[in-house]
């Protein structure tokens, strides 16, 4: 396919209902610092088809997200929202202590994925919730030995974020999607049992993960594939609603341009010198 070109993990963008309260939330709970202020970026408005978008820069460890508030506003996140459904995009943050964790989130405005709270899978515990405005967060603690080894640090209750995982109905179209951007599969295994039950707050779940990374082992990509339970049909997602999770590439081309994958997840493919976000 043309135009696809090699490139390197920029950072995640997410559209939100209201920037301040989403910023807060972000910072308070989950440790994130912003980068700058907030900023109109007309470009990033044109390239998504909206009037007008704000957006701000936020920072955990060494990681970056980008929230944004489209005019128009977009739609709100589809119900029913489940961990299998098809315009899932999760961002999952690496947390020194679970149970410090947790309980500081018990002051947010969100709601559980995980219904009976953290999970233990080999080699780390984790849970998945969603912010304010639906979109789904995993936490995540790695035992010792286990993930990236910068996760080893303990002077941070949040850390980073270890991988964006996004849900695939075709493995093969999104592998061969993702190998044209200089992805690389480094592990693949089936997620079952009562653990991944409650994990997805599903039953019966059966679900390939598969990781894809680039140069840097940290953040990667996942791909979920759920063999069961069958995920909703696909809708079809703008640009500009908030189920509309952007994944943001740095990339040796000229300008920066849009692309879905085969599922209608959103890529960025960022070219230019001045990039729209900084």
């Amino acid at each position: 396919m043309p135009g696809f070109v090699k490139a390197a993990f920029g950072l995640i963008a997410r559209n939100v209902n209201d920037l301040e309260a989403a910023q807060k939330f972000y910072c308070k709970f989950l440790g994130f610092t912003p980068v700058g202020g907030v900023a109109d970026d007309p470009a990033l408005a044109h390239l998504l088809r909206v009037e007008r978008l704000r957006r701000i820069r936020l920072r955990l460890g060494a990681q970056e997200i980008e929230l944004s508030h489209c005019t128009p506003a977009g739609a709100t996140y589809p119900a029913p929202a489940a961990a299998n459904d098809p315009w899932f995009q999760h961002i999952a943050i690496v947390t020194s202590d679970m149970e410090a964790a947790c309980a500081q989130l018990k002051g947010a405005n969100m709601a559980l994925i995980s219904p009976d709270g953290p999970v233990t899978l080999p080699g780390l515990r984790a849970i998945k919730f969603r912010d304010p405005d639906g979109h789904p967060l995993e936490l995540l603690q790695f035992e010792a030995g286990h993930g990236n080894p910068a996760w080893g640090a303990k002077n941070r209750l949040m850390l980073g974020y270890d991988h964006t995982a996004i849900t695939s109905s075709n493995l093969h179209k999104s592998l061969e999607f993702y190998d044209k951007f200089g992805f690389a599969e480094t592990a693949r295994q089936i997620n079952q049992g009562p653990a991944q039950d409650a994990l997805d707050g599903l039953q019966d779940t059966q679900a390939d993960v598969v990781t894809l990374r680039l140069a840097a082992p940290t953040p990667h990509l996942e791909l979920l594939h759920y063999r069961q339970p069958s995920p909703a049909r696909p809708r079809p997602i703008a640009p500009g609603d908030l189920a509309a999770t952007r994944l943001v590439l740095h990339a040796a081309t000229s300008g920066f341009s849009l692309r879905r994958d085969p599922d209608g997840h959103i890529i960025i493919i960022d070219g230019s010198t001045a990039k729209p976000w900084a």
